[in-house]
């Protein structure tokens, strides 16, 4: 071929957009799951350039389908105008995901103009070419564009619906009735980790209008609470396990309204669509495999039976999907067909159908990838900061500073990933179930204090620390992550005090700590109040120049080094759990000889171990134990604090890339707080400590 690219592009390229659009729409249909749970950075970047190319290839195409219909330079078949409405199908987008962020929401009328634009523009192309394919290509033409259409103005649709504007209007006009009538359809699912895992997806529906109304931050009359009430009681006195479960699940539900057709799709019209859609595209396929092709190229022919092979099984797949969702069985739920709620769901045959499409699309009974991960970040200040920033660092961090992206790199290269535990979900779930019982919130659900000062008060030793907890909350984080670092590297532990039970503290102390750093670090979004960047980085740039003055009289041997630093080159992450623990010790234990004074080069490392001194002078009144405990409950305080105080925009945003603890902490404390309106459904109270259960 004489062109080359280039003439292949200029004889097949309305071919190339047409196939790599439909090939688009099933990347999008099976991976976009994958965000509901933190995945691979490298799979998220594939998957949000699939969502662009997406919806720029079928535009791209659309209009050069339209510049075709007018252009006579060279000869098009006509059979590519019955490509248009596929294009319009294609900017629909499979059901699974609408939004790939907050904001494509908020941007639903622009939209609702590229709507217009591209609805008539196809129009276009039809009117001006269809006719010249014959009588049966223009009726399946006329199918496929209503078809298209429709999927078209769904999706903006439920943009608009997952915008928080109209999640609150939608509150105000109050939730839908009849939610009690889940508890006692329910009951059959007691027995086994899969019908456990179903009766909370049905409970959480049930409850669901309360988690719409706190993301959006709108008060929901009591009175139309009440029929949730009864279900709160039981999800809270059977333990934190099933309050885990629930806020996890709720969660999701919450992502489906926000980045996917959920709210659209479980309506009537939504599977009356879904129940058209697949039946107007056979009889487009019957219509044009009936039709005159004489005249067309082979290869457009074959393009065609593809786009509709394409659509029919993205439509059934919407159509199963969308039957056998639980979203399904909360519409059924509060239908006002009663006849018909019996007929489906009292006969247990919508329970068959669910699972026969389970079957049919390999779907997990347990569900578990709906929901969080688990997972929580790591990153540690006196970790960072004693790394061997030499001709040993890493490869890819010298090439990260060369184009300017050191302070990405640090942040990524530093930080790692944790599995929650059990007994860290057990603590949380206590410390915030105290909370609204000891008066602790508002009654808007807002904590009354600051940041570690319940913790402090419990303690009765607030006046001992109420000087160095800092002005803004990231000034905080920042002196008490290095003075727990400090205390920990100091305290009678180094003299193996401590027992298995101290050393779980010490381990959920750092795990906690970390965290909240990797917050300050990483998602600084996701911390209320004003950030504190400059005073991070100038108390990084004092402990490395601490580091750095006395790295060279180190004592390790020197062939050790060179090894270490050897596999440096060429590691990706340093998790700041499993690496140099021995030097994040040894740097905590020079910032405490050095007794940095106060002043403007080093603005917080004097309060950091300032906090470090008051907590070893108390270790010796009260010992190890009564210290361990309460930094475990400062922590606490701190992670619930940010929780509870971070924005609901910032929430519902990190949804969309695999949640963070801190909306679940946030969520459930909502949930608590909730519960205490419906006096006339009483809540076991639990006052103990998990250590004392």
């Amino acid at each position: 071929m004489a062109g080359g690219p280039l003439d292949l592009w200029n004889h097949w390229s309305i071919q190339i957009l047409v196939l790599l659009s439909l090939a688009l729409q099933v990347v999008l249909f099976f991976f976009a799951g994958i965000r509901r749970r933190g995945v691979n950075p490298v799979l998220r970047i594939l998957l949000w350039l699939a969502y662009l190319l997406a919806d720029s290839t079928a535009i791209y195409a659309l209009g050069h389908l339209s510049l075709g219909t007018i252009s006579k330079e060279r000869k098009q078949g006509e059979l590519v105008a019955f490509w248009a409405p596929f294009l319009l199908l294609h900017l629909g987008g499979p059901d699974c995901i609408t939004a790939y962020a907050l904001q494509d929401n908020q941007l639903w009328l622009r939209h609702l103009q590229i709507l217009v634009v591209q609805v008539l523009g196809a129009g276009y192309v039809l009117y001006k070419r269809i006719a010249d394919n014959g009588f049966y290509v223009m009726l399946a033409s006329v199918l496929m564009f209503a078809v298209g259409v429709v999927k078209y103005v769904e999706r903006t649709w439920a943009l608009r619906g997952g915008n928080m504007g109209t999640i609150r209007s939608s509150l105000k006009r109050g939730p839908d009735a009849k939610h009690h009538e889940f508890h006692a359809l329910d009951q059959g699912f007691r027995e086994g980790a899969a019908n456990e895992e179903e009766l909370y997806v049905r409970r959480a529906h049930s409850v669901f209008h309360i988690c719409k109304g706190a993301i959006v931050d709108s008060w929901i009359e009591k009175d139309s609470e009440n029929h949730g009430g009864e279900m709160l009681r039981d999800i809270i006195n059977e333990g934190y396990k099933g309050m885990w479960t629930l806020m996890e699940v709720e969660l999701s539900l919450l992502y489906d309204i926000l980045y996917t057709k959920a709210a659209v799709i479980h309506t009537w019209r939504g599977y009356c669509i879904r129940l058209v859609s697949p039946l107007a595209t056979v009889a487009a396929f019957l219509l044009f495999h009936f039709s005159v092709k004489d005249g067309h190229r082979r290869t457009d022919i074959a393009i065609t039976y593809t786009l509709l092979a394409g659509a029919f099984l993205l439509e059934m797949a919407s159509l199963l999907m969308a039957l056998g969702s639980s979203w399904t069985y909360s519409f059924l739920c509060t239908t006002r067909w009663s006849w018909f709620r019996y007929a489906v769901l009292c006969t247990g045959r919508w329970n068959q159908l669910r699972q026969l499409v389970k079957k049919i699309t390999r779907r997990q009974v347990a569900g578990h990838a709906r929901r969080w991960s688990g997972e929580m970040g790591q990153y540690n200040m006196l970790h960072f900061c004693s790394r061997q920033d030499t001709a040993f660092s890493p490869v890819l961090g010298k090439l990260a500073k060369m184009v300017g992206l050191k302070e990405w790199w640090n942040s990524k290269h530093y930080s790692g990933t944790i599995q929650i535990s059990d007994e860290l979900r057990l603590w949380l779930h206590w410390y915030i179930e105290q909370l609204p019982r000891k008066n602790k919130v508002n009654t808007q659900g807002v904590l009354r204090q600051n940041w570690g000062v319940q913790a402090l008060e419990v303690h009765r030793c607030y006046d001992n620390f109420k000087g160095y907890l800092g002005i803004e909350l990231q000034e905080g984080i920042v002196i008490w992550h290095i003075g727990t670092d400090v205390f920990l590297a100091k305290s009678s532990r180094a003299k193996a005090d401590y027992g298995s039970a101290q050393e779980k503290l010490v381990k959920t102390i750092r795990i906690l700590s970390n965290y909240m750093m990797f917050l300050l670090v990483e998602r600084p979004e996701m911390l209320p109040g004003l950030a504190q960047t400059r005073l991070y980085q100038q108390t990084c740039e004092n402990l490395v120049d601490m580091w750095c003055k006395v790295e060279s009289s180190s004592h390790s041997h020197p062939n050790r080094k060179i090894r270490t630093m050897m596999k440096e080159l060429f590691l990706w992450r340093d998790d700041p759990n499993t690496s140099r623990l021995l030097q994040r010790d040894e740097l905590a234990v020079i910032l405490y000889s050095e007794k940095p004074e106060y002043s403007t080069d080093v603005p917080r490392l004097c309060y950091a171990n300032w906090v470090a001194k008051e907590l070893l002078k108390q270790e010796k009144e009260k010992g190890s134990k009564a210290m361990l405990d309460l930094l475990l409950h400062v922590w606490m305080d701190f992670l619930v604090y940010t929780a509870n105080r971070c924005s609901r925009e910032s929430h519902a945003k990190k949804l969309s890339s695999g949640g963070e603890l801190t909306t679940v902490l946030w969520l459930m404390a909502d949930y608590f707080h909730k519960s205490l309106l419906y006096p006339q459904f009483p809540i076991g109270v639990r006052t103990d400590s998990p250590e004392d259960g």
